[in-house]
């Protein structure tokens, strides 16, 4: 009886994704149109002039977001930039010979120079190297909280105390309070992979939220510190229960309700969001915010879970489809008429 009743449920939902799947997958771009970190509309031309060898059109564009106090962007857009230096870097040689001290080409090069030591063997004596590097970007724009995000990535990578964390922190946020990237990097700081627990990550999150600006990013942060748990797996006696990751959640979806549907700017937020939601089971929700998303998929968090971050997206998105249409009945259109909740937990 009971490999029957199996066997029908089966049926069943074959049915239901058969009949809904395709109405769903009507509501989302095409595979072909999904982009994996698409750069937006100020950094793409620079991005370009990069690649042929011109970092003019990158100076004006750091140089207006540092004039401007635009410090999300700014962060964003090194980051991308050394991102991009990390293969080709023909182009900031040139800038740094030109202008060997301009606070923007020095901000990069500190962003370069992190990233390729973090990525060393010896890990740790070569970020210890860069501490000049850092100090001379900081010295070249001191309003800016960026190299104070880069002295705090630093300072996780050579196992600096928490009193000197602490006082970069302390840099950084006088600078900026609601810097997302110094969040970051001190959510990372106070995670269970490195000098904290679950508990405290997500205690330092959930306050930074609360503290937050309406429509910060930084409202994001206890999404983050859920990530973080479920890929790391809870470790004995630190793991933070399934109500506060839901919770944590919740809050994101409401941060991500204020954007636009395809808004580059909280791309990111949105794909971390939806990953928590298909590893809670939360289907329709996940789904909602596929379809939030559009066509913005972003390296992170997919490169943390496979080896292709694009195909992991598409993967997690066609996953959400499916279950979604499992559970609706085949008479109903709404995608919810099963009676399931709405979170599909």
């Amino acid at each position: 009886m009971f490999r029957t009743m199996s066997l029908l449920r089966a049926l069943i939902g074959t049915a239901r994704m058969v009949r809904h799947s395709p109405r769903l997958s009507a509501g989302l771009p095409p595979d072909d149109d999904v982009l994996l970190d698409a750069p937006d509309e100020r950094l793409a031309p620079a991005l370009v002039a990069a690649a042929l060898g011109d970092p003019e059109p990158t100076a004006k564009l750091l140089a207006t977001t540092r004039d401007a106090a635009e410090w999300e962007d700014r962060d964003r857009y090194v980051t991308r930039l050394s991102a991009f230096a990390y293969r080709r870097d023909d182009w900031l040689g040139h800038w740094l010979a030109v202008t060997p001290h301009d606070p923007d080409a020095l901000l990069v090069k500190a962003q370069l120079a992190v990233r390729r030591a973090w990525e060393s063997p010896a890990r740790a004596e070569r970020l210890r190297d860069l501490g000049p590097l850092i100090e001379a970007a900081a010295e070249a724009a001191p309003r800016d909280p960026v190299p104070w995000r880069l002295a705090l990535d630093q300072a996780r990578g050579t196992h600096a105390g928490h009193t000197a964390f602490e006082a970069l922190w302390e840099q950084a946020v006088r600078r900026a309070p609601n810097h997302y990237g110094s969040h970051v990097a001190a959510l990372k700081y106070l995670s269970a992979q490195w000098y904290g627990s679950h508990r405290e990550c997500f205690d330092f999150a959930e306050q930074a939220a609360e503290d937050a600006l309406p429509g910060s990013l930084v409202q994001a942060l206890p999404v983050r510190a859920a990530f973080s748990q479920l890929l790391a797996g809870p470790a004995p006696g630190q793991a933070v229960g399934g109500d506060r990751i839901d919770a944590a959640a919740d809050r994101a979806l409401a941060l991500s309700a204020e954007y636009p549907a395809g808004d580059l700017w909280p791309a990111e937020v949105r794909n971390l969001l939806v990953h928590v939601l298909v590893e809670r089971g939360r289907w329709h929700d996940a789904l909602a915010e596929f379809a939030r998303i559009g066509p913005q998929a972003t390296t992170f968090p997919w490169t943390l879970v496979a080896e292709d971050p694009l195909r992991a997206f598409l993967d997690a998105r066609a996953g959400a489809v499916r279950e979604v249409a499992r559970r609706t009945r085949l008479r109903d259109g709404s995608g919810t008429g099963d009676g399931s909740r709405p979170h599909g937990h």
